[in-house]
């Protein structure tokens, strides 16, 4: 024992470690130590650590990050987060003792981020106090809220036809090239003054690609209001797996705050690929298609996040927008069916839609809102409620006609009522439409104001209708009989003119 503490007296530094080397016992210090035996492809192979779990953090001795994925007898299998050029076999491997997280909080507003919260827009790190685990059990059924508000995308066929609420999980499925990233953007952009926030997950796709998502939500102004998380095609596999898990951790520490979130997953095809070759690397068992068997599982677990809290539990609520490709129009396809029963919802997007020129090109024979309906303004509900039928109704007399047999005059009549209907339904890209206007177009049509016109007059009347709307006081609240005196008068005008 040091005993002349009399030298230390004049400073509590040193006080405090002469009391320490005082209490210092010499002991056995146990620590498990793993090493590598193999690495390649974004996985690695290593022996020892016997005590590792799954989904345990592994650090290595050259900086190298990895996260437990498969175990054997005698091997662990484990996916790299983060690789350096001097990682190879016979590194020495360590176990973390913590669950994977990512930083969260409202920095990240504004930002692009990896999917461990590194900063990608050559800003500096982004501050934070608090961490999301990317692995957290879905909220249990007593602290869920029926969802009951709406969430307008701003897409005349969705608000009216297909209606989003606050909390719902609705699938975007098609071929590519058919406008579902574009539907997930215009979504994105049409919450701009709405109190939501966004976050918009990119997995597995080109940085072109990216950079064009990212300067068209900077172009609207959208990207103050959302975090981008970014796993490009070049990132490592286990980067592009855990992408929408971090995407999910961010809009969840908002949601239980008691904020609105909108996040997309674009898209889940990918990300179930590259799981895929992720689990045949590790020589898991392969099921259908190779998938390994517990893929529904892996996006159930993610999508069942996605809900709408009670007051008790914070109010937020975490919309997902979940986007998911078909090959020919296969909608039965082994991913494609998987998400369509775990989501409450799915627009449909067709190739043959979109080669003709209508967009976006939604398929509404294909497509439903689950619970959407329940959460629309009940003057557009009202308004609303027949036309989806009618419209189906006009397809398949439209079909019949083209046989070239005389139609009564009542067909010809709803036949050119759906011709305007169609028009109606047309929407141009980043071109987000108000609730208002929503409702007296379909006010218009529903009291056949716009009969009169001939299909290709629709576009010009929708522009005068719509500056009309936005310089009205009136709102979806107002009475029905002051929105029909209103179209009325926009309508004798456009008559007074043509005469």
């Amino acid at each position: 024992m040091i005993s002349d503490a009399g030298l230390y007296a004049d400073s509590a530094l040193l006080k405090k470690q002469h009391a320490w080397l005082n209490r210092y016992q010499p002991r056995l210090h146990v620590k498990e130590q793993g090493i590598v035996v193999s690495v390649g492809d974004g996985i690695t192979w290593i022996k020892g650590l016997p005590s590792a779990a799954i989904e345990d953090m592994l650090m290595f001795a050259d900086g190298s990050r990895a996260m437990v994925f498969d175990l054997n007898r005698e091997l662990i299998g484990a996916i790299l987060f983060y690789q350096t050029e001097a990682l190879t076999a016979g590194t020495l491997v360590h176990l973390a003792r913590n669950a994977l997280s990512v930083p969260v909080g409202d920095t990240f507003l504004g930002r692009v981020i990896d999917p461990l919260g590194a900063p990608l827009d050559g800003q500096n790190k982004p501050a934070y106090v608090v961490r999301g685990n990317l692995e957290q059990a879905s909220p249990p059924i007593i602290a869920r809220e029926f969802v009951r508000e709406p969430l307008y995308t701003g897409i005349k066929i969705i608000d009216t036809l297909i209606p989003i609420g606050k909390g719902q999980r609705q699938l975007l499925v098609g071929d590519e090239g058919t406008g579902r990233s574009a539907l997930a953007i215009d979504t994105v952009i049409n919450q701009k003054g709405k109190n939501v926030f966004c976050i918009y997950v990119l997995i597995g796709q080109k940085r072109s690609a990216i950079v064009n998502t990212i300067e068209l939500l900077r172009q609207h102004d959208a990207l103050d209001y959302t975090v981008c998380v970014v796993a490009e095609a070049t990132a490592l596999p286990g980067l592009q797996y855990i992408a929408p898990f971090a995407g999910c951790a961010l809009a969840e520490y908002w949601m239980q705050q008691g904020r609105d979130t909108l996040i997309v997953y674009d898209d889940l095809a990918t990300h179930a690929r590259t799981y895929r070759e992720l689990s045949l690397l590790l020589r898991r068992p392969p099921g259908r298609e190779a998938y390994p068997g517990d893929i529904f599982f892996v996006h159930s677990r993610l999508l069942e996040r996605s809900t709408r809290l009670n007051a008790d539990h914070g109010g937020g609520s975490m919309t997902a927008l979940p986007i998911v490709e078909t090959k020919q129009g296969e909608i039965a396809a082994y991913i494609p069916t998987n998400l369509i029963s775990i989501t409450d919802g799915q627009i449909y997007l067709d190739s043959d839609l979109f080669a003709s020129g209508f967009r976006p090109a939604i398929d509404i024979s294909k497509s439903v809102s689950r619970i959407g309906g329940k959460t629309q303004h009940p003057a557009i509900r009202d308004q609303a409620g027949k036309i989806k039928l009618e419209y189906l109704q006009f397809l398949e007399l439209e079909s019949f006609s083209r046989f070239g047999q005389k139609l009564e005059a009542s067909m010809e009549a709803r036949i050119k009522r759906g011709r305007l209907l169609r028009e109606l339904l047309k929407q141009d890209r980043l071109a987000p439409e108000s609730s208002e206007f929503q409702l007296a177009w379909l006010i218009a049509y529903n009291d056949g104001l716009l009969d009169t016109l001939q299909p290709a007059q629709i576009a010009g009347e929708l522009v005068r209708l719509k500056q009309t709307v936005k310089e009205s006081p009136l709102a979806l609240n107002s009475d029905l009989q002051e929105w029909r005196q209103l179209l009325i008068n926009v309508l004798s005008d456009k008559q007074a003119n043509a005469a």
